[in-house]
């Protein structure tokens, strides 16, 4: 056909028409790759995705979705400002927009992020207790913590019945019913819920029923929680499923238990659970969970997704050809714009959201001045120096930042896990030196005088440290560290190995252009 019409017209013209006709044998190529199911989506090359869906110690996750957007919260321990919520539109690209959290309470474990009557709240433990947290919209502001006075228990996960009464789950089985306003409790708890036993021979770390998470499907109050312990042996931990038809119960366990589990430590994927289930825009349903990944324990626990199936006797169920290790189908949802990065060049004059203090909320050591960081000295020692960190989330990756000496501190980078588990490369006037656990390692002086470069790279758990004048030519210290023992099952607290800033002594240091650099 094309031939025939080349032959007829001049070649201008057929030049045209053979245009035209391949735009629109390309048009129907496109159509027949994207499909469409009839909502707001984005065409996309991309057709899977892999876990983790956030890479660094997200445990504990909790999601919520509104209309077309998801929210979500996780665990925060005692990284303050606390309760980072994300937003995505995809389930899978997220992006950072409040900290729910900015009043020290305690280690925060297990949250629960709802929207009830046009208010989002947050449910969580620390300190002993449980409280709450609320604002009108995600992006906040959120109000001040208020204590629930519900001391012994966990996890708390909150439940709206068919007749608007509001509840809180809790660890051990209990339930409690709120005021409807969600921010006092009404009754005393009780036990509604047994849990589910696993076999006696498998290899756990606890029965440990916790995290009780609620959904509401078909008549059914369908009660998910975590049971066998967050870490220990790979296979310990666990997602199972019991509905009943009241809050109270009794419940009846799933015939799909466990609905995840790791099953050997041959996978990639360790102690899998603490699941959250979500439907999307298109009435899908998902899993958000969490696993350590194997030999990066460093990492803390990552947050992971699976897609969910119905069963025909009403049980929800991981299909049973879909790992966690797997390319997994995207959602078919509009494809979120979001990034979460963690460089930070300091030109929005204050501290962006990746960064939080361990143990501490002083946002007085912190100002800026023409795009760059003045960060005030704590303590006389790197161990009560309360540094700023970002949740490194790569198996490979390094950290670099500039600095200025501006008066008598000791300053650095910092690959910190806690008080006791840390590494880092200092630098005063006089020196450069490694630590590893507060024992200097080497020192070096300083030739560089008031202004250099300083740089840790982290080789899948071994580290190097390195100083410069201009970030281009790189001297590296001679020691290096391995660090895939910086872990809960060695140091304990849940946490993980995470990249920073530090200054102790009297005095500011000027830290410009912190660049992370994944090296995956």
């Amino acid at each position: 056909m094309v031939y025939f019409i080349i032959k007829k017209l001049k070649l201008k013209s057929a030049l045209i028409v053979v245009g035209i006709l391949f735009s629109v044998l390309m048009l129907t190529n496109c159509k027949n790759e994207s499909g469409t199911n009839g909502k707001d989506e984005e065409a996309t090359e991309q057709s899977t995705y892999s876990n983790p869906i956030l890479g660094g110690d997200y445990p504990d996750p909790s999601i919520v979705r509104v209309g077309s957007d998801y929210y979500m919260t996780h665990s925060s321990f005692n990284y303050y400002p606390g309760l980072i919520v994300w937003h995505s539109t995809d389930l899978v690209n997220w992006e950072r927009i409040s900290h729910a959290l900015t009043k020290n309470v305690g280690s925060v474990w297990a949250p629960d992020l709802v929207f009830v009557n046009d208010k989002y709240y947050i449910y969580f433990p620390a300190g002993g207790t449980n409280w709450v947290v609320y604002a009108d919209t995600p992006n906040g502001p959120w109000s001040e913590p208020i204590n629930l006075n519900l001391s012994g228990y966990i996890d708390p996960g909150h439940l709206v019945d068919e007749a608007g009464n509001r509840y809180l789950y809790l660890s051990h089985g209990y339930v409690v019913k709120l005021t409807d306003d969600g921010l006092a409790t009404a009754e005393e708890p009780v036990q509604n819920y047994e849990g589910w036993q696993f076999p006696k021979e498998w290899s756990t770390e606890c029965f440990c029923l916790e995290s009780p998470k609620s959904t509401v499907q078909d008549g059914y109050y369908y009660l998910t929680t975590a049971e066998g312990g967050t870490a220990g042996p790979a296979t310990a931990h666990m997602v199972v499923s019991a509905r009943a038809k009241s809050p109270y119960g009794p419940f009846e366990n799933s015939p799909y238990n466990p609905i995840v589990h790791t099953e050997n430590r041959g996978e990639r994927w360790w102690n899998q659970g603490h699941g959250t289930l979500v439907d999307d825009f298109n009435g899908k349903w998902w899993i958000m969970y969490h696993g350590y990944e194997k030999h990066f324990q460093t990492l803390g626990r990552q947050t992971l997704m699976l897609p969910i199936e119905w069963t025909e006797d009403g049980w929800f169920k991981v299909p049973d050809d879909i790992k966690a290790s797997d390319d997994i189908e995207l959602p078919k949802l509009k494809i979120s714009e979001a990034s979460h990065g963690l460089s930070d060049d300091f030109d929005n004059e204050e501290l962006n959201l990746q960064w939080q203090f361990y143990k501490d909320n002083d946002l007085d050591r912190v100002s800026f001045m023409e795009g760059k960081l003045l960060f005030q000295a704590k303590g006389k020692s790197f161990a009560d120096s309360s540094p700023i960190l970002v949740n490194s989330g790569d198996r490979k990756y390094e950290v670099q930042v500039e600095f200025t000496v501006l008066d008598d501190v000791e300053f650095g980078l910092c690959l910190y896990y806690n008080e006791v588990a840390n590494m880092h490369i200092s630098a005063s006037k006089e020196r450069f030196s490694v630590f590893n656990r507060q024992r200097r390692k080497i020192n070096e002086p300083n030739m560089l005088g008031n202004h250099g470069y300083l740089r840790i790279l982290n080789d899948e758990n071994e580290v190097s440290f390195y100083f410069s004048s201009d970030a281009k030519n790189w001297s590296r210290v001679e020691r290096s560290i391995e660090a895939s023992g910086f872990n809960h099952n060695v140091f304990g607290e849940f946490l993980s190995l995470r990249a920073g800033l530090f200054a102790f002594g009297e005095g500011q240091v000027q830290f410009d252009n912190f660049i992370y650099k994944s090296l995956d």
